[in-house]
């Protein structure tokens, strides 16, 4: 079982694009702050699709606050300067918007 659960917030405005003829995805990226103060903000690239994607880009925006539950998959790439990077794309089962709504 590959399950996450992350608190965090947008760090961009959510992007919703259309795939195929009746499928939408909206992407979303989520940081989370480490325990102690010195620690560094962890990133995640999460993908919401279909009805849910649409509330997200509908509702949320840069600095919103989320939970994100779904399956996690790390990737490594090449970054220009030559160092190695690793990415954690999420894809979402569920969304729940923690920002209050008058915010």
């Amino acid at each position: 079982m590959n399950k996450l659960t992350i608190i965090g917030n947008l760090t961009r405005d959510p992007e919703l694009r259309q795939v195929g003829e009746d499928k939408t995805v909206c992407n979303l990226s989520v940081a989370v702050n480490g325990r102690s103060k010195d620690s560094q903000s962890t990133f995640f690239r999460v993908s919401v699709w279909n009805g849910l994607g649409e509330k997200c880009e509908q509702y949320l925006h840069k600095g919103s606050k989320v939970a994100v539950v779904g399956a996690v998959n790390v990737s490594t790439y090449q970054a220009s300067d030559g160092t190695t990077r690793a990415s954690l794309d999420v894809l979402a089962e569920d969304v729940e918007f923690l920002t209050p709504r008058a915010q």
